[in-house]
């Protein structure tokens, strides 16, 4: 079974690895159904989603109606004023089958103007806020992407005191100079706060190309190699206290709850630098280019 840890300062102990429910947003209730068999097999105790992600929320709202007391659930908003978070918020609660979420999140709070709406007066904070008062959800937190996510993770702890924070973590990532002296000293913020870190984009090699081929689940071509991959996984986990957030293309998932299950041990340098070499691994995010 997969370790499971505090969630932050939330009083959940969760399973080290938290299931990205974008893997759901399109696909068939069937499929969806094994999914949830191989989280319950694993000991995965927690489930990512968001509003922006399809059919998401509809799928995993199905499970809720028998599995509500086995998760912590956690979704999403990208809406950036009051109204609009309120709105958001409400319609996920009816698309999850549930009166309550253990966990709201700014979805990809990373632009400065976007960040200044959200967090200023009638901002989507404000609602969140409220709706937590209201006992709609539980605990707040903030997500993002692009090579300035960890910089700006930190001023959004600097504003308010948020239960949880989503950011990329690989070795490709953590390379750039910047991003890793940044995600460092957010790492060290969050365990003296007491605030959980999830990762994203552990398996991730690079951006698709035009020419590649085969299905594309998600928006970056993951990794596929078994060995490969746990050594992605355990690069993760050997950063103590993170979660890893599991990709979008579910077809890699059984192979991250596996290396999940084994004794984490830190990567060589040498096997992680080939891995870059083997598999054309390069950072999904530099300076000055898009977020996706």
């Amino acid at each position: 079974m997969i370790e499971r840890i505090a969630f932050g300062q939330t009083g959940h102990s969760s399973s080290r690895i938290v299931f990205g429910a974008a893997a759901l947003a399109g696909m068939k209730p069937h499929r969806c159904d094994r999914v949830l068999e191989l989280l319950l097999e694993h000991g995965v105790n927690h489930i990512d989603t968001a509003a922006a992600y399809g059919d998401s929320e509809l799928r995993v709202g199905e499970w809720m109606r028998q599995h509500r007391g086995a998760f912590f659930l956690a979704t999403k908003t990208g809406a950036r004023t009051a109204a609009e978070a309120r709105e958001s918020l409400l319609r996920s609660l009816d698309r999850l089958q549930v009166d309550q979420v253990d966990l709201i999140q700014l979805h990809n709070l990373v632009d400065v103007g976007e960040w200044n709406v959200a967090l200023g007066k009638g901002g989507a904070l404000e609602a969140l806020v409220a709706a937590r008062d209201e006992g709609l959800v539980r605990f707040l937190g903030v997500t993002g992407h692009g090579a300035n996510v960890a910089a700006r993770h930190r001023q959004s702890l600097e504003r308010f005191e948020f239960d949880s924070v989503l950011l990329p973590c690989n070795p490709a990532m953590l390379s750039q100079a910047d991003y890793g002296n940044h995600f460092g000293a957010l790492l060290a913020t969050c365990r003296e706060r007491g605030v959980a870190v999830q990762t994203i984009k552990s398996v991730a090699r690079r951006r698709w190309r035009d020419d590649d081929e085969g299905p594309r689940h998600s928006w970056y071509a993951p990794l596929r190699d078994p060995d490969a991959v746990h050594r992605a996984v355990h690069f993760v986990l050997a950063h103590e206290g993170v979660f890893l957030n599991t990709t979008s293309d579910a077809s890699v998932l059984a192979m991250i709850l596996e290396a999940a299950e084994a004794p984490v041990r830190v990567p060589d340098a040498e096997r992680l630098a080939s891995d870059a070499r083997r598999f054309g691994i390069e950072p999904l995010f530099e300076p000055g280019q898009d977020a996706i």
